[in-house]
C-alpha cells in the first residue's frame, strides 16, 4: 500500500461533499481523507494501483485541484 499526499483546494465541508462520491467510486482507492484544518487542506490517498496523475484526474472530475507534496 502506498500513501500519497496532496495539497488541495478542497476548502470546506461543502467541497468535501462534492468530492466524496467521486473518490468513493474509484475502486482502486483503499482509503482517503482530507484534513480541512491544515492550511494546505491535505488530501491523503492510500492505494496500490493509482499513480499520482490518476489521483489528480479523479479529483479534477469533481472540480478540484491537487498538487503532490
Amino acid at each position: 500500500m502506498k500513501t500519497l499526499k496532496f495539497k488541495s483546494n478542497i476548502n470546506c465541508t461543502g467541497c468535501l461533499s462534492k468530492v466524496t462520491p467521486i473518490l468513493n467510486q474509484e475502486k482502486r482507492i483503499e482509503k482517503w481523507d482530507v484534513d480541512l484544518k491544515h492550511d494546505d487542506r491535505i488530501l491523503t490517498v492510500e492505494t496500490n494501483h493509482l499513480s499520482i496523475d490518476e489521483v489528480k484526474q479523479t479529483v479534477q472530475k469533481a472540480g478540484f485541484k491537487v498538487s503532490k507534496i
